[in-house]
């Protein structure tokens, strides 16, 4: 079999093949083997049936186009592996010149992962945000601990922000009730902005047995989006009585002795989560940045067929949660213009960043281990709220483990980049991304890594100052 390409432009090739009869002979006889398990003719078992009487019978024309219907996309294959293409789609094939015993002869047009030339990444440098945990930042959090050890006291009174009401609410449009649009004995907090708009409003105010009504919009079903009539009517008003926060509650909310433990602990604990807030700020500008000095063709056709998916998905999306895509934008303070070109946006950053970074991992020889692909299965079974073994076998089933290894492989290219660069936060202090672990905290080198960087007739002293 001989190939050739033509490069249409960099993200398109047409690919001609040319075949000698002879190799379609394995295809040829596969064709008859299995049309003689399909036709009865007398005098013959089923699936003895021998070759000329095929012809005779069923024509060979029809084992021909069987054979060529095996073999095209064998040779579609080998021909994109013998000029080391990489498809990104199906191939448009013609058969432009086929007779029988003579040369097959087809042409595939297809868009093809293109070339990329990666730029330096070794010197990039950028600067994210310092790492700030504010007395506030700890006191909500503090607070927040408080309420789930609030008790709740009956009150004669009327309700007022912070009190959990217990709430009858019912909808009507033109007097007729709303079909999904009442519930009963519901327990609400107040001030919470947690259900329909002006229901806050119309709790203020309201004691035990009194009611209201507010004109507001529902959510989702039938009527989403417009004016419906709403009565809300208050059952019970109960007071929230939080805890003290001394060493007693510490003792009761936590594994701590005392109260300035604890706090010194919600204070750690914010630091890591911001640390790693300032970590994906950091991969998400050196990522940008090298992007922007990269020059990566897209194939148009492919960016169509992505974009149309996306918003497939999104509409798909606001269907199940009974919403419209005029509500949604709405929402969003969108237009329809503004919220397609954000969505092209992100189709073509996202394929231009798999492509670049699947080029750093080739590039890098970047492989994975077993171990590493089973925990990052683990991780999207998590984030997806599915039981790991059903997520796994129905990856498994469903032929999805080479994309969970791409998206592996990419994750350790971008961190390989992004361990690279120089970050720096706004204070000028070097940003530790290497040790950093997936709770927020900074590991230490393994022993055998400082022992090979210490030991040794060749080894520097260490100095002051010296990074790991």
């Amino acid at each position: 079999m001989k190939s050739a390409v033509e490069t249409l432009n960099p993200t398109r090739a047409k690919i001609t093949v040319e075949v000698p009869f002879e190799e379609l002979k394995p295809s040829l006889d596969a064709a008859y083997q299995r049309i003689a398990k399909q036709v009865n003719i007398p005098g013959f078992r089923k699936g003895k049936v021998p070759p000329p009487v095929i012809d005779r019978q069923v024509g060979r024309g029809a084992v021909l186009d069987e054979a060529i219907n095996d073999a095209l996309p064998k040779l579609y294959v080998q021909a994109l592996q013998d000029n080391d293409l990489t498809p990104l789609a199906q191939p448009e094939i013609d058969i432009t010149k086929f007779e029988d015993n003579e040369t097959l002869e087809f042409t595939a047009e297809v868009d093809i992962r293109p070339e990329i030339t990666v730029p330096a990444y070794d010197d990039l440098a950028v600067t994210v945000d310092d790492i700030k945990v504010t007395d506030e930042d700890i006191t909500e959090q503090v607070e927040a601990l408080r309420e789930r050890f609030a008790t709740l006291n009956d009150v004669e009174r009327a309700a007022q922000d912070g009190d959990i009401v217990s709430i009858d609410l019912k909808a009507t449009k033109d007097g007729e009730d709303v079909e999904g649009g009442e519930v009963n004995g519901y327990s609400y907090k107040v001030g919470s902005g947690d259900m329909l708009e002006g229901v806050d409003e119309a709790l203020r105010g309201l004691s035990a047995g009194e009611e209201k009504s507010f004109v507001s919009q529902l959510l989702g079903g039938d009527l989403a989006g417009q004016d419906v009539d709403v009565l809300v009517k208050v059952n019970n008003v109960k007071e929230q009585e939080l805890p003290a926060f001394d060493d007693e509650f510490a003792q009761t909310a936590s594994e701590f002795d005392t109260a300035d433990e604890l706090r010194e602990d919600v204070a750690t604990r914010l630091e890591r989560g911001k640390r790693l807030e300032q970590a994906a700020a950091a991969r998400d500008a050196v990522l940008e940045k090298l992007l922007d000095a990269a020059e990566i063709p897209l194939p148009e056709a492919t960016v169509t067929s992505e974009l149309a998916q996306r918003k497939s998905e999104v509409e798909q999306q606001l269907l199940y949660s009974g919403m419209t895509m005029e509500q949604y934008l709405d929402n969003e303070k969108q237009t329809v213009d503004e919220f397609e070109a954000d969505l092209e946006k992100r189709v073509r950053d996202a394929m231009a960043a798999q492509f670049l970074l699947d080029e750093v991992a080739k590039t890098e020889e970047l492989g994975v281990e077993q171990q590493e692909l089973s925990q990052h299965l683990f991780r999207r079974a998590q984030q997806s709220g599915q039981n790991p073994d059903e997520f796994m076998k129905h990856m498994v089933e469903h032929n999805h483990i080479p994309e969970m290894v791409a998206e592996v492989v990419r994750g350790k290219a971008l961190a390989l980049i992004v361990e690279s660069a120089k970050v720096t936060d706004e204070s000028g202090n070097h940003v530790e991304l290497k040790l950093l672990r997936p709770d927020g905290t900074i590991g230490e080198l393994e022993a055998e890594v400082v022992e090979e960087a210490t030991e040794g007739p060749e080894a520097p002293e260490a100095t002051e100052g010296d990074e790991a």
